[in-house]
């Protein structure tokens, strides 16, 4: 085996090992996609039943946040 089919060798094998990582983290990054998907899913309901179980509380929330965000937002274009 002269130099040259040595280095494609090594060069393959480099190719090889990055696309093996790349799949790695892909395979990685889908599941964390998953779980980040039902994590939020399962916050969103338990959002919609704490709302329907405490309408009033839920529209001082709603009420105070956007009085802050709204204040917020003044400030900043001063």
């Amino acid at each position: 085996m002269n130099t040259a089919d040595k280095v494609a060798h090594l060069a393959q094998d480099a190719a090889d090992s990055v696309t093996s990582a790349g799949h790695q983290a892909k395979a990685a990054f889908d599941e964390r996609s998953d779980q980040l998907l039902h994590a939020e899913q399962r916050a969103a309901k338990k959002c919609r039943g704490y709302v329907r179980t405490n309408p009033v509380t839920s529209l001082g929330i709603a009420a105070t946040a956007g009085f802050l965000v709204g204040s917020l937002l003044g400030i900043s274009r001063r």
